[in-house]
């Protein structure tokens, strides 16, 4: 791109302008996931509301494909873009707590380790990724699934309003009174309509101290520990949230070094209530079995959210495929237990999300959201820390996933990667998705914010 780019944006422009001769413009162009290699005409980042809408308008005028940035943290790499502009809010990073009216306001730059420390300050929390560097835009604009999900509602539930940025570079205001039609959509399929610029969130009492943490177990232990596991959750209150993982036990500090690199079986846990109530709920999962490690005990609710960021850096390469399933059905198990036992690099995972609860007894139709009657999700997750070996870790991702295919009932959006246009349409539902294609008609008819999982106008 010319110089006559930037200096046309930067005479209303309070941030800083990125171009590919700027020198922090591979820093700047960076994601997450390090698979993913694009370079961007320009880098907008953006110190506040006027700069999106600036960013916007200009991106209009120049017919420059836009991507959006918040965290960075897309799965398929779509904050980012070959030869557009990119349009990155990662400076708008201010959080503010109301304690007496238990809300918080946050700018869509803030990552969720940023929230919950604000949050906690007060005692307090709202549902948020289980990855510290994770934004809370993307993550709340898919639904946001986390450990307070079960208590508490998705993220989504939490949301009290958003200001966002529309395809015309206007401003408006999205809650349950106010554009409600945006506020349905933004609430599972918000990428689609506009940039969401500031989020009001409500927060419940947590913590600060909780029961939580991973109980492991061989391998070899996985099909019985799996069938306990799906009778002993039947019961279990709201406050318990659990994620199943498999993998090879990594050299972290907390676990034995005899166990490094041997397949296990985990049960992480997070108890969203009084530590000794935990306590008693908790009691039959850490003793089944023969556990080879038991992690699981009282330590701060901040502590607890950033347990998988060792597992989740930036720069690894990483590829996902993901479903819901309805139940741990016995087949469900068994295929769960041949593919973990084909796990072969030290980075690769599957966590198996405990779904149900409060998220459950919203209505289906509340929200954009779909999925909400299933009773787990599953991310599978190739990894690896480079190039090397990626093509047989996204393989067995695939070859797991078509395995369960007979199995899938929705998908969760946030965890779609390159499945385009099927893929999206499992995450909506045929009824839903066609209420999103005439939303979408409305608010960006021509298809201005299309790199995300797209749901063209209708």
């Amino acid at each position: 791109m010319s110089t006559r780019v930037p200096s046309a944006l930067s005479e209303s422009f309070q941030g800083e302008l990125v171009g590919p001769d700027h020198p922090g413009y591979d820093e700047h162009r960076k994601v997450w996931n390090g698979s993913i290699d694009r370079r961007p005409a320009l880098i907008a980042r953006c110190a506040g509301v006027a700069d999106v809408v600036a960013a916007v308008r200009f991106a209009r005028e120049a017919g420059l494909e836009v991507a959006v940035r918040g965290g960075g943290h897309s799965f398929p790499g779509l904050s980012v873009c070959d030869g557009g502009l990119v349009i990155d809010l990662g400076p708008m990073r201010d959080v503010r707590v109301d304690p007496q009216a238990r809300t918080a306001t946050a700018q869509a730059g803030v990552l969720w380790g940023e929230l919950d420390r604000a949050t906690q300050a007060h005692g307090l929390a709202t549902t948020g990724g289980i990855v510290t560097h994770t934004g809370v835009a993307g993550l709340t604009l898919g639904g946001g699934i986390g450990w307070l999900q079960r208590k508490h509602g998705l993220t989504i539930d939490r949301l009290v309003c958003a200001d966002v940025v529309t395809a015309d570079g206007d401003v408006v205001k999205a809650s349950a009174t106010e554009n409600p039609d945006l506020f349905w959509g933004l609430r599972g399929a918000g990428g689609n309509f506009g940039i969401v610029t500031e989020f009001e969130f409500r927060l419940d009492p947590v913590g600060p101290t909780v029961l939580a943490g991973p109980i492991f177990w061989p391998i070899e232990q996985s099909p019985d520990l799996l069938r306990f596991y799906r009778d002993w959750i039947a019961e279990a209150p709201d406050e318990l949230m659990t994620i199943v993982v498999h993998r090879q036990a990594p050299a972290l500090d907390f676990v034995p070094r005899e166990l490094h690199g041997k397949l296990v079986a985990i049960v992480a846990c997070c108890y969203a209530g009084p530590i000794e109530e935990g306590e008693k709920v908790v009691r039959p999962l850490k003793g089944f079995g023969s556990p080879v490690l038991d992690a699981c005990v009282p330590k701060p609710y901040v502590d607890h959210q950033s347990m998988f960021d060792p597992s989740f850096p930036h720069g690894w390469w990483y590829y996902f495929r993901a479903c819901d399933v309805a139940e741990l059905s016995d087949d469900v198990i068994d295929i769960t237990v041949a593919h973990a036992l084909r796990i072969d690099s030290p980075r690769t995972s599957f966590p198996i999300w405990q779904l149900g609860g409060a998220l459950a007894r919203v209505d289906e139709d509340e929200t954009a959201f779909q999925g909400r009657s299933a009773g787990h999700t599953f991310n599978l997750s190739g990894v690896t820390e480079g190039p090397d070996g990626f093509d047989a870790q996204r393989e067995w991702v695939r070859t797991f996933w078509s395995a369960l295919e007979p199995h899938h009932t929705s998908v969760y959006v946030n965890f779609l990667m390159d499945e385009g246009d099927e893929g999206i349409r499992r995450a909506y539902g045929p009824a839903k998705y066609e209420r999103l294609k005439q939303l979408k008609r409305r608010w960006d008819p021509d298809n201005f914010f299309h790199l995300n999982q797209n749901i063209p106008p209708g």
